[in-house]
């Protein structure tokens, strides 16, 4: 399939309130928009996500859906949806990909960019 069906774009927020540094412990929240710009309706099956912290520890998570939905996006309309992953350090990134499907029946991946989690700089 030659045709680009569906974008996605990410912002990133640290949360403070439920991070723990001295624990090595650091929470961020990641927003994902998934915007059809075909003509043709996409549903996301899967998802497949690689994080990475500072140290190189590496975790795949793979799973249906995303926050337990698979959702179906018409030409023209949007779907956000609000995750979040915890590292062990102030900052990593994150890339991925998403299965879907068009409502034709043809299969096709989604390449999600690599993504910086990182605390927010502090000016002094």
């Amino acid at each position: 399939m030659s045709e680009r069906i569906l974008d996605v774009s990410v912002t990133t927020r640290y949360i403070d309130d439920q991070s723990a540094p001295e624990r090595g412990s650091y929470v961020f929240t990641y927003s994902v928009t998934i915007r059809n710009t075909g003509q043709v309706g996409a549903q996301l099956i899967a998802r497949h996500w690689i994080i990475t912290d500072a140290n190189n520890h590496i975790e795949e998570v793979r799973g249906l859906g995303v926050v337990g939905r698979q959702p179906l996006i018409k030409p023209g309309e949007e779907f956000e949806y609000t995750s979040g992953t915890a590292l062990a350090t102030p900052q990593g990134s994150m890339q991925g990909e998403f299965l879907c499907v068009t409502e034709r029946g043809e299969q096709f991946q989604v390449k999600i960019p690599e993504f910086v989690l990182s605390l927010p700089r502090t000016l002094h």
